[in-house]
This record gives structure tokens, sequence and C-alpha cells, in this order.
């Protein structure tokens, strides 16, 4: 079955019904009931597994089924989970870096070949489950492929971690073909360019860390982000307008959560206090060049890199510094369930 197909197999209006009569943990039990014993045997692990951790963004070798293995009632069981999991926005992005494989395929001629003899493909993202949503008070999963990695936990019908998270795009800017001018991360861009292109030389003299920019993004797939010390322009450096344009390119990542999500998130920065986010840049101030940001507080880290392919090949990710892979929420409720 063809990507398009796959994505029209549940359609937006569907899973918004779907997933406001079910709480996510009948979502991911129905996913996981469509499937035989041999396939549900390779997409079930245990929350505690290092396989849960082991989270990535290139072509590599996965483990969890695919797409592939599914027919079209997994496909569409596990497309509600998805779209269950993630903003409007999250998902249109998800699908638009998907078909972005097609596009790939198409200009490097079918020449990329991992070591498995498998290429550029729209089907090869992978589903994984930690733990039986239906008797486990917490339970995660992940979909995960070239460019997306989503891993979540969740508990009681909700999420309640989604990082560490991964969006890219190659191309960033699709320059020839059928989908010409096709910008699947626009706003990061722009609202980024916009935002570093507001400083004064003053402020941009605290801003700018280096006139180059990094090859990759600083966190890469480690698990723990450790050792990374905030760089930048503070929010409290900032006047009325650019606080504003950093608060609203801040939203532009925390709106590809599930709303009560995003809201969590954003409720524990602003706990904190907006004071304490910084604004770093690194290469060029203008498109066409290598460059990068970071949004950084206590809470959280996102970062933004353009450098490859000419500067037209975009990492983003996202993550919670508290709680990443819900290790924080996990501590505190094992630690709790010791006690009694």
């Amino acid at each position: 079955m063809k990507l398009k197909s796959i994505f029209l197999l549940v359609g937006c209006n569907l899973v918004v019904a779907i997933a406001s009569a079910q709480g996510l943990n009948a979502l991911a039990t129905d996913f996981l009931n469509t499937l035989d014993p041999e396939l549900k045997s390779k997409t079930i692990f245990t929350l505690d597994s290092e396989e849960r951790l082991n989270f990535n963004f290139i072509p590599i070798i996965r483990k969890g089924p695919t797409f592939h293995d599914f027919n079209d009632e997994q496909k569409q069981a596990a497309m509600a989970l998805l779209r269950a999991s993630l903003s409007a926005e999250g998902f249109r992005k998800t699908k638009e870096i998907i078909a972005l494989e097609n596009v790939l395929l198409e200009l490097e001629g079918g020449n990329f070949k991992m070591p498995d003899g498998s290429g550029r493909d729209a089907l090869n993202y992978h589903f994984c489950v930690f733990n039986d949503p239906a008797t486990e008070q917490f339970w995660g999963w992940r979909f995960e492929g070239h460019h997306i990695s989503f891993n979540f936990v969740g508990s009681s019908g909700k999420i309640v971690s989604s990082t560490p998270s991964f969006l890219g795009s190659n191309p960033a800017i699709v320059r020839e073909g059928k989908q010409k001018g096709k910008e699947v991360l626009k706003m990061e861009s722009e609202l980024g360019f916009a935002m570093v292109n507001s400083l004064s030389k003053e402020q941009l003299g605290k801003a700018l860390f280096s006139e180059e920019a990094p090859r990759e993004i600083f966190t890469t797939n480690k698990q723990e982000v450790t050792n990374l010390d905030p760089l930048g322009i503070s929010y409290a450096d900032l006047n009325k307008d650019q606080k504003k344009a950093l608060e609203k390119l801040l939203m532009v990542y925390l709106d590809n959560y599930e709303s009560r999500f995003s809201n969590s998130l954003l409720d524990k920065i602003n706990a904190s206090g907006m004071e304490n986010l910084s604004f770093a840049w690194a290469g060029s101030l203008t498109p066409g060049k290598g460059h990068y940001y970071r949004i950084q507080s206590p809470e959280i880290l996102i970062e933004y890199d353009n450098t490859q392919n000419n500067a037209n090949h975009v990492h983003t990710a996202v993550r919670d510094l508290t709680n990443d892979f819900g290790r924080d929420l996990l501590k505190e409720h094992y630690s709790e369930s010791h006690k009694h």
C-alpha cells in the first residue's frame, strides 16, 4: 500500500472521534490486539528494557515492525495511536517528513543503501510498545525511522512524557520535482532567523557563540543530556517584542505535542520562570549557509541545526531536561511504591 493510502485510512476527523472516546491506553491496546502472536512478540518490550532508550534518527537497522508488516486494519490502528499522541501540526510534519523519503529516493536515484540492502523507504517506520498498556500503570511506545523519533510514556490514558523527540527534513526545501518548494520545517527556520536578526549589535554579541555552526545538534541521540551549559542571551536581556518572538519560537516546538502534554510542559517552564530561558546562535545570519540555534532553560533544551547538504538539511530535537523518557516521573513512582 502506498504512503498516501496509509494516512487516508485514518482521517483526522475519525481519529479525533476515536481519541475523544478512548484513552491512549485503549488505543494502544486496540493496536496490539490487531497483531498476531508473532508480530506482537516483535512489538512489545518491557518498560525497563535497554531498547526503550535506544532511540535514533538516522537510517539504521531497527527493532519493531513497520508499515511493511501491517495489513490495513493494523495500519489503521497504528496510525490512530500516532495521531492521538501528537497535535494536528505534529502529525502533519510527521506525514510530510515521511513523504520526503520518496523525494530522496528520486534525487539519489536509488543509490542509497543500508547494510541490509534496503534504501529510502516511506514505509520503513517502526512501532514499539513498552509494557502492556492494558494492565500496567505506566507504559510507553515509540514511533521512529529516518528523521523521526517520538518516545512516549503513558499513564491513566494520557501522555506523561513525549521526549526525547526529533524531527528532521532533507531536503529542508525541495528544489526540484513534484514537491518543489515544499518546506516541512518552515516556521522553525523563519522564526529562528527573525529572532536572531531582531537583536541589536550588543545583544548579538551575547547570543552568537560561534561564527561557524556545528555539524550536528550537540545532543545527537545521547540517552542523557549532561554538561551542556546554557549559552547565548537571556530572556531578561530581550525587549518586549523580542520576548514575544522567543515565546512564539518556543511554541512552534511545544505545539507538535498532544495538547495536554504541551500545556504541561509549558506550565513547567513558566513555573521556573521565562526569565530562565536563553537563546543562542551559531553560524550564518542569513539562509543558505550553515546555522544553528538553541533554546534552553533548566527544564527544556531545543536544538535546530541546518548545515548539511549546503545548509538544506535540518535537524531539530527537544529534550525535557527534567523528565526525558519519563525517567523522573518513573523514579518518583517506584520510590513511592517501595515506601508502601
